[in-house]
């Protein structure tokens, strides 16, 4: 077995494995070469650099005096929002009608045939209001996704929410 083995590994085995190898290089070489697109050189050319000036901040002088105000002028305070207080411009969302949804109406008033339907959770402001009429307090409601949507509605299941 020793003998086999010492006729496959001799000089010239290694001298042919060490050729063919070089031989594979060198094609390998000179395919990458062959193969890759001949692109034109790229501009050198310094690009002009974009810049943008941004001016300093200015300082206040310290030293103005406060505008007097007229003395007879009386300012009227204006009234403070308790917690979930329905007002003109804030945001209310349907709450409360079981899934039946509240009904938007032309006019305040039971008397008004409804013109859409609010589902629970859908979000309203408040335009105008409050007025009462049936024993109800009623608010113009008009949606912000949708001005079509608007109408009279029962304040009895609106409820405050923060801006969307």
């Amino acid at each position: 077995m020793q003998l086999a083995m010492k006729q496959l590994i001799n000089l010239r085995t290694i001298i042919a494995a060490l050729a063919f190898a070089a031989l594979l290089l060198c094609g390998t070489l000179v395919f990458i070469l062959l193969a890759r697109p001949f692109a034109a050189q790229p501009d050198l050319a310094p690009a002009p650099a974009a810049l943008t000036l941004i001016p300093a901040p200015t300082s206040t002088p310290r030293d103005l005096a406060p505008t007097p105000t007229p003395e007879n002028t009386i300012s009227e305070p204006s009234p403070t929002l308790l917690p979930g207080e329905i007002a003109v411009g804030l945001y209310v969302q349907i709450t409360g009608t079981g899934g039946d949804g509240l009904r938007l109406r032309p006019e305040p008033g039971l008397g008004s045939q409804p013109i859409a339907l609010g589902y629970d959770t859908e979000i309203f402001q408040i335009m105008d209001g409050p007025r009462q009429l049936d024993n109800r307090t009623w608010w113009l409601l008009v949606s912000p996704y949708d001005a079509a949507r608007a109408g009279w509605a029962v304040a009895d299941y609106l409820t405050v929410i923060s801006p969307p």
